[in-house]
């Protein structure tokens, strides 16, 4: 069981960076901004929580570069972490195909991640035009393709022989 929640983290592990390289290239293309949203997430979770070097009453470059940190680990965490959790639940799953798999891993990344916006308040998905969801859809799922293709890969080799 160790091993399957392991195997999965290294494939969300893999899934994040690919989402990150997804989204930088689109970030390149359109020569957009990086998204604030996740940075005032972790400012409404610090005032909630009382931590102050994070919290929205932080001022300053220094402040807002701890926000925009640790919103992507946060980012991080949830990828890694859904990873591992496919890891945990594949053998249940039986005969389900790799492409299936990955969209259902990554609209339940984009779901985990666009829930805790609108449940915080850092965003509310209801006033997303299509292009903003299409920038939301795309990387996750490419981030669950690849979670799910990566531990497939590995697993085979990990099968007893």
């Amino acid at each position: 069981m160790l091993g399957r929640l392991l195997l999965g983290a290294v494939a969300g592990a893999a899934g994040n960076l690919t989402l990150e390289i997804v989204t930088y290239g689109d970030m390149l293309l359109r020569g957009r901004a990086a998204s604030g949203v996740p940075a005032k997430m972790v400012a409404t979770m610090a005032d909630d929580f009382g931590i102050e070097t994070l919290a929205s009453a932080a001022t300053g470059n220094q402040a807002d570069n701890r926000r925009s940190a640790a919103g992507a680990l946060l980012g991080y965490a949830l990828g890694v972490g859904l990873g591992g959790t496919y890891g945990l639940v594949r053998p249940i799953l039986g005969r389900v195909s790799t492409p299936l798999a990955g969209v259902a891993v990554g609209l339940a990344a984009m779901t985990a991640a666009d829930a805790s916006y609108a449940v915080t308040g850092a965003s509310d998905p209801k006033t997303w035009t299509i292009t903003d969801w299409i920038s939301d859809l795309v990387p996750h799922v490419i981030y669950g393709l690849v979670t799910v293709a990566t531990y497939e890969a590995i697993a085979r080799y990990e099968a007893p022989q």
